[in-house]
């Protein structure tokens, strides 16, 4: 009896030991599954804070790429936008001046001021040539009265101040009306050579100053005027006032097109290029 008792105490103290151990063990195996949970957490929490990194740095770089103007992804679409902040600066704008003087270049001032200059230089040509008939042949000029008194053509063309240099008046009027049509020519105006529009500009000078030597030798020391040679002088005036006006309003750079220059329409096309290039 004794005997079975003890060997009962000694089971249960066995089976409890046992219990122990197994609770032990699935503490410990508890345990280590924590652990495993929590460095799975810390590992993944690592990763996102290095994801997190990596992509505030692209997003930096992004920025910054945006900022420089540097884009990546359209290709030749972010190549045209380069191009197109680029152009925006100074050089650009005046890069895009010169190629908008380089599309209009040639064109000349506005048509109605070429084609009245070389008309006034036809007709000047006309009344010179027929001067320089009537003082050769010596004939009457027609519509001048011979009576004596301010309008006195005969009297002015056989008059000593008629010859300049030994040379006739009429002639030197023929010779310069002859280049005055060339020089005002619609190719001349739209010539790109600017020394072209210089000597324009310098034979009107030397044309002016003769003419106002003649009205004062006609009004001072003849005494009278002849018609046809005044005709003369008002179309070396307006040829004068023209050129002058041309060169004020047009300039004198080459192949610079007044009309593209000065009409509202061209200015507002000039003003939405650079816009757009800006």
């Amino acid at each position: 009896m004794t005997a079975s008792k003890s060997s009962r105490a000694r089971n249960a103290r066995s089976g409890a030991q046992a219990g122990a151990t197994r609770a032990g063990a699935t503490r410990d195996g508890a345990a280590r599954d924590g652990a495993a949970r929590d460095g799975a957490a810390r590992s993944g929490a690592a990763r996102s804070r290095a994801a997190a990194k990596n992509g505030n740095g692209a997003a930096a770089r992004n920025a910054v790429a945006a900022r420089s103007g540097v884009a990546t992804k359209n290709g030749p679409a972010a190549k045209g936008a380069v191009t197109a902040r680029t152009a925006g600066g100074p050089r650009g704008r005046a890069a895009a001046g010169d190629d908008l003087d380089t599309r209009t270049s040639g064109t000349g001032p506005a048509v109605w001021l070429q084609l009245t200059t070389v008309a006034l230089a036809l007709a000047g040509l006309g009344v010179s040539i027929y001067l320089t008939i009537a003082h050769f042949t010596e004939s009457t000029l027609l519509g001048c009265s011979e009576v004596k008194g301010l309008v006195d053509c005969t009297k002015v063309t056989t008059s000593a101040q008629s010859y300049v240099f030994g040379i006739p008046v009429a002639v030197l009027g023929l010779a310069f009306f002859l280049f005055a049509v060339a020089i005002m020519s619609p190719w001349a105006w739209r010539a790109a050579r600017r020394e072209i529009h210089l000597v324009r500009i310098a034979s009107l000078v030397v044309g002016m100053g003769f003419v106002l030597y003649l009205l004062y030798a006609e009004l001072f020391i003849i005494g009278s005027i002849c018609l046809y040679c005044t005709s003369v002088h008002v179309i070396t005036f307006l040829l004068f006032v023209l050129t002058m006006f041309a060169a004020a309003a047009w300039g004198l750079k080459p192949g610079a097109a007044w009309p593209q220059r000065l009409t509202p329409r061209n200015l507002a096309g000039q003003r939405m290029a650079r816009q757009a290039t800006s």
